[in-house]
């Protein structure tokens, strides 16, 4: 579903992504860890379709760009850009008519708002809502178009404890609905139970790739995987 193939994204003279090639097949979780600076924030602008880029990103065998791309992709940026004077429900609508749903939407939405405890915030404007209950809208508006594509940059930061375990159980069901979904964190604990597939980045490359099968034939935890990677200096 997704294909980056040799992305290279350069600021002035630092390579912020240096020839990243990989793909997220439908159904499958992959998760893009990373220190600050390893270049996760370059590749998921790039992916967004945010940045010029050298290289190919494919999303669907559509140039990411692309409004047959954008029609099936959703994303969740780690910091949630809402419309200060509209409200939940607005925000809502907005992407669903912008997106030319069929009327079921409208179902959809209210089951989203139940999940994520805005029942009583649906007449709140942007302004008015914290930054938690902003992170909730921003993944009901991603959501709302049943993407088949999906990314979420730093999705747990400010959620609240139920919140974080009602979309860990969204990410399930993407997933067992042939959805691909592309998690990009640091914060490795928030996605241990979910994740098919991990790519760690460091200095601009992705320095491994591994399944979940991967590292458990190999008797190897994750974290130790992901310091090794990061605080060495070799890639593996």
């Amino acid at each position: 579903m997704l294909q980056v193939k040799g992305l290279t994204k350069k600021y002035n003279n630092i390579v912020a992504a240096d020839n990243i090639s990989f793909e997220v097949e439908n159904g499958e979780i992959v998760v893009l860890l990373g220190p600050n600076g390893a270049g996760k924030s370059t590749t998921i602008k790039s992916i967004a379709g945010l940045l010029r880029f050298d290289g190919d990103i494919l999303i669907d065998g559509h140039p990411c760009k692309s409004v047959e791309a954008k029609k099936i992709f959703g994303y969740v940026p780690e910091t949630a850009a809402v419309y200060e004077y509209l409200t939940v429900y607005e925000h809502i609508e907005f992407i669903a008519r912008a997106y030319r749903l069929d009327a079921g939407w409208k179902e959809r939405a209210e089951k989203l708002i139940c999940r994520f405890d805005l029942q009583d915030k649906v007449n709140k404007l942007g302004k008015e809502l914290s930054k938690g209950m902003q992170q909730k809208l921003s993944i009901c508006c991603a959501l709302i178009i049943n993407p088949r594509m999906v990314m979420f940059d730093e999705p747990m930061v400010g959620l609240d404890p139920k919140a974080i375990k009602e979309l860990k159980n969204i990410f399930i069901e993407l997933k067992n609905a042939g959805c691909a979904v592309l998690i990009s964190t640091h914060i490795i604990d928030s996605i241990e139970e979910v994740w098919d597939k991990v790519l760690i980045m460091n200095r601009g490359k992705v320095v491994l790739a591994r399944t979940r099968q991967e590292l458990e034939e190999k008797g190897e935890k994750l974290e130790e995987v992901f310091f090794r990677c990061t605080e060495g200096s070799q890639a593996l």
